[in-house]
């Protein structure tokens, strides 16, 4: 019989397998190099983007944030801007850097160049003779420059209350304040009046009106005939005697003229304020006699029914601290009777009492806090408003005292924030209105530069790489399988 040569076709198959095997181990690898690819490119790509792209603040006192008013003042800069940051090597420090950093982000104008005083040593001398530490700036623009120390970033105050030191981060306002300041020749300008035994402006309301860039001069008004036409606005700070006549109708004339005044005027033990008081009467603003006593106690400091804390009316002037669920706290002040309609202008209620409140005619003499027979019932406003037709604007706060360092610290800051609104509302320059330093007394995560290092290296190359590993071995092993299987 004949034989009948069969072809062997069995071998076909397992080199198909192989070569389909080979084929999909090959587009695994491909595919894993791809993703590792496009993981750096994206790690590449973000670290190009601007830092307030790729920053978001999570702390409480929102430390890496920076407010509206710094915004419109570096959005509106028309000239370029150099901020010289003076660290040495490793030195630098990681909160002032995002600080800059967002600073630089927002304007094309500003440019932050290091300057290491090792390599520079005499950098900083042409700027100021102060001593320079680490992590100061030197804001300039053209012939205009500010030195700003680190102890004007990281300030620190003693907390009369517990006896110790606060430390709080003022970098924005202090660097915002150097912006403006070396890109506006023109400042300002305050004239405080004098004559009348007013008292020294508290020294934290001076630093803010020295951080607003706001010119100060002294003002007599019995050596001149009006008010300057260069004033921007005229303060009267907590006057011990009255003004005259005369000097009250130069007051009322510069006001009705459009002029601005900040007044912060209230009880006066033994004496009265008659014709600085007419001020408000010509707007139909009555003044009551005697210390304004809040009963309501959810409205006064515990212990001082004349430690009065108001409720604050929606205004330009209070809303950042309706914001901010800030308290302002008002002592020893005179009661404002507001007329619901005044013929020579609009007058607006920024304080007001409850009406449990009531004026205690004794005044400074007064022996109890329970209202008595000729005490006046309340409500009360403690912080008035005034606008004329001619844009002319009147500012009152019914107390002398409650711009005083410890009234202003019993507030925390809110009575200074206050009355620097009001001030920055008068003068036109709204968006300087007071920008807060952040408290630094809380505990936060702090990276070091070391484990900052480390967590790169494992983002940008280590678990890519791992990924990688992983796509080879996973290959490799069904290469092998297969091989037994054959």
């Amino acid at each position: 019989m004949k034989k009948i040569n069969l072809p062997k076709i069995s071998g076909q198959p397992e080199k198909n397998q192989n070569r389909n095997a080979s084929r999909r181990g090959s587009y695994s690898l491909i595919i894993t190099a791809v993703a590792a690819a496009l993981v750096i490119i994206a790690n590449v790509f973000m670290s190009a983007l601007p830092v307030n792209l790729t920053k978001y603040d999570i702390s409480s006192a929102k430390l890496y944030s920076i407010t509206s008013n710094t915004k419109v003042v570096v959005n509106a800069l028309e000239q370029d801007v150099t901020i010289y940051w003076v660290v040495q090597s490793g030195e630098e420090d990681d909160v002032i850097e995002n600080l800059l950093a967002k600073y630089e982000s927002l304007s094309d104008h500003i440019k932050v160049v290091k300057k290491n005083p090792d390599v520079y040593p005499t950098f900083a001398e042409q700027y100021t003779d102060e001593s320079v530490e680490n992590n100061s700036l030197i804001v300039e623009s053209g012939e205009r420059s500010r030195f700003v120390a680190y102890s004007d970033i990281y300030v620190q105050e003693t907390d009369m209350y517990s006896y110790s030191y606060t430390t709080s981060f003022d970098g924005e306002g202090a660097v915002t304040s150097a912006i403006d300041y070396v890109v506006n020749e023109e400042q300002p300008q305050l004239y405080l009046l004098e004559g009348h035994g007013e008292a020294e402006l508290p020294s934290t309301f001076s630093q803010q009106i020295e951080k607003e860039n706001i010119e100060v001069s002294d003002l007599s008004l019995l050596t001149v005939d009006k008010v300057p036409e260069e004033a921007d606005a005229v303060m009267i700070y907590a006057p011990e005697s009255d003004i005259s006549e005369e000097e009250k109708e130069m007051l009322a004339e510069y006001v009705e003229g459009g002029g601005k005044l900040l007044v912060m005027a209230g009880p006066v033990e033994d004496k009265t304020l008659d014709h600085l008081y007419s001020l408000l009467s010509d707007y139909g603003i009555e003044t009551k006699e005697g210390i304004v006593i809040e009963s309501d106690g959810e409205h006064f400091v515990s212990g001082a029914q004349y430690v009065l804390i108001p409720d604050m009316a929606d205004d330009d002037i209070t809303n950042s601290l309706i914001e901010s669920n800030y308290s302002v706290i008002m002592p020893i002040s005179l009661g404002l009777i507001v007329p619901e309609s005044s013929k020579k202008g609009t007058v607006t209620s920024l304080l007001t009492t409850t009406d449990a409140a009531y004026s205690k005619i004794a005044g400074y003499d007064l022996d109890t806090y329970e209202k008595e027979e000729g005490d006046i019932d309340g409500p009360f406003s403690v912080g008035v408003k005034v606008e004329n037709a001619k844009e002319g604007q009147m500012v009152w706060f019914s107390s002398s005292e409650f711009l005083s360092d410890a009234y202003n610290a019993y507030s925390s800051g809110a009575n200074g924030d206050l009355a620097m609104n009001a001030l920055s509302s008068l003068i036109g320059e709204s968006e300087a209105m007071a920008i807060r330093s952040k408290s630094l007394n809380y505990n936060y995560l702090t990276i070091s530069d070391s484990t900052a290092s480390l967590l790169k290296v494992l983002m940008i190359g280590a678990f890519p790489l791992i990924y990688l590993g992983v796509g080879i071995g996973i290959t490799v092993r069904r290469r092998s399988v297969q091989n037994e299987k054959s």
